[in-house]
């Protein structure tokens, strides 16, 4: 058993100060953390409780977007008037992770920064995992790799100490990547702003550093700038069953139509890569362009250029590219409630 000292923070400042310590941890909804201390992956030497600092509240913001604060429970994001209506992408994708009662206890701050799935990751009976252990190899390479990435891995081979082919397991953050989210983080140099796309980090040469976040900084909210894709927005998520299971392949694809030609667009895949996976491109060539099939593989295709398979895996580069193109056209035909699986 690893011993570890527990502190409840009241204010932001004591928070981060108490988080600066080495080893310590932030508590909020636990729902990660506490499952990767009992399996041996994390190992704190303080655990310091934020979940009464004050910032559980989702407001307008003047520009017409919306502030989420870090503390706001998934299942209160996806349930709230506002997000509903005017963000229906990112209620869509909240309500197809986990389970209710995990959506009861997980926060906005630390859905950002869940851990990988990688099964080679969180079982410390595999010795080999850059991400776990620096140096050590990525045992998924020649191993079951079944929900592993296929885009922006880094494969220098299993025994190579900058390999990873791990994949993000958000669905939230698909979202918030498609609608151009901000992540607003308060440090002791004060506060920053990160774009949404900077927020995560593929694994390069360094698989063991996953955000842009500093040791010593806080996640204090979120802001999505004001809403473009309330009447036409699909969130997708291929599954290997129905409820609580992580996605093989996400989509989020959000559309701001004029007749039936495409304005704009935003689109985003999840389960891919070790961030939601986006590209310019591929949003650039629906504009302008009539609400087809044929369009929407366009965008489908750039969206997968590159794409690599494993043995386990390969199937995900078609699955990716069907569910964009049906994505796109359920949204192109107006947004509805629930989540096609």
């Amino acid at each position: 058993m690893n011993s570890f000292s527990y502190e409840r923070a009241l204010a932001p400042d004591k928070a981060i100060r108490s988080g600066s310590a080495r080893g310590a941890k932030f508590l909020a909804g636990g729902t990660n953390l506490v499952d990767l201390m009992k399996y041996g992956v994390e190992s704190p030497t303080t655990l310091v409780d934020i979940n009464h600092l004050e910032l559980a509240q989702v407001t307008k913001s003047a520009d017409g977007g919306v502030a989420i604060g870090a503390l706001v429970r998934n299942s209160d994001l996806a349930d709230h008037t506002l997000i509903k209506s005017q963000y229906p992408l990112l209620s869509q994708a909240l309500l197809s992770g986990a389970s209710p009662q995990l959506r009861n206890m997980a926060t906005t701050g630390g859905n950002l920064l869940q851990r990988t799935r990688c099964y080679y990751f969180n079982d410390v009976n595999f010795p080999a995992c850059n991400k776990r252990v620096p140096g050590s190899g990525c045992a998924a390479i020649k191993g079951y790799n079944r929900i592993h990435a296929i885009l922006g891995q880094s494969d220098k081979g299993s025994t190579s100490g900058e390999s990873c082919i791990a994949t993000h397991p958000s669905d939230m953050c698909v979202a918030m990547a498609a609608l151009d989210a901000k992540v607003e983080v308060e440090g002791p140099k004060g506060r920053r702003i990160i774009p949404f796309a900077e927020f995560h980090k593929l694994p390069g040469t360094t698989p063991w550093v996953e955000t842009a976040l500093r040791a010593d900084e806080l996640i204090v909210g979120v802001t999505l700038p004001p809403p473009k894709f309330a009447k036409n927005a699909y969130y997708l998520k291929a599954r290997d069953r129905n409820s609580y299971a992580f996605a093989l392949i996400s989509v989020a694809a959000g559309l701001e139509m004029d007749g039936d030609h495409v304005r704009s667009a935003g689109l985003a895949l999840g389960g891919v890569a070790l961030k939601p996976w986006r590209k310019a491109e591929a949003e650039k060539v629906l504009v302008g362009k009539p609400a087809r099939a044929e369009t929407f593989s366009q965008a489908a295709d750039i969206l997968l250029q590159g794409a690599i398979g494993y043995e386990h895996n390969a199937f995900k580069i078609q699955l990716a590219k069907r569910g964009v193109v049906r994505a796109l056209i359920l949204a192109s035909q107006g947004t509805t409630e629930g989540v096609q699986a």
